[in-house]
């Protein structure tokens, strides 16, 4: 079985956010096909908790379905990836996620498939805008047409793990 857990913040204020970016994904790959096969369950939600608290809720996932760490892909938003860009990497996070560090601290290692989703789209020169104020801010409509597309690249990368 493997878990895959899109972080993001609860309610109607934060859907739209670039912080979601993960919650996006997972809620979009639960109205498509299932991703399991024959051989592997594969199940995708969110958490359903604000990103901080995040850790207890996928500690709780991992413990009920008695799942290693290995099998749990942890999707979220990047800044230190461009938007339109996504990284699966296994056991390496971004420098800082307040969000993967409540996952990394409950669980007692960051050895779990990181799928990091590039939401940094900021003029260097003109957006002054600080990370924690960018990510809580809603995505423009291009840029919901770059997500579209890279969750779509995605879930194809994922089908393709499995």
């Amino acid at each position: 079985m493997k878990l895959i857990i899109g972080l993001g913040n609860p309610g109607e204020k934060y859907q739209n956010n670039r912080h979601n970016a993960g919650a996006m994904l997972t809620e979009f790959l639960k109205m498509r096909p299932p991703i399991s096969t024959d051989k592997e369950r594969i199940i995708a939600d969110t958490t359903g908790v604000y990103m901080n608290e995040s850790g207890r809720v996928v500690k709780k996932l991992i413990d009920f379905y008695k799942i290693l760490p290995q099998n749990l892909y942890l999707v979220y938003d990047d800044l230190d990836i461009p938007l339109g860009s996504y990284k699966i990497v296994q056991g390496r996070g971004p420098r800082l996620h307040n969000g993967v560090e409540s996952v990394k601290n409950a669980l007692g290692t960051e050895n779990f498939w990181h799928v990091r989703i590039g939401v940094e789209g900021r003029d260097r020169g003109r957006d002054r805008v600080s990370g924690k104020d960018y990510v809580l801010q809603n995505f423009t409509e291009e840029e919901k047409r770059r997500l579209k597309e890279v969750i779509g690249k995605i879930e194809e990368d994922l089908r393709g793990r499995f």
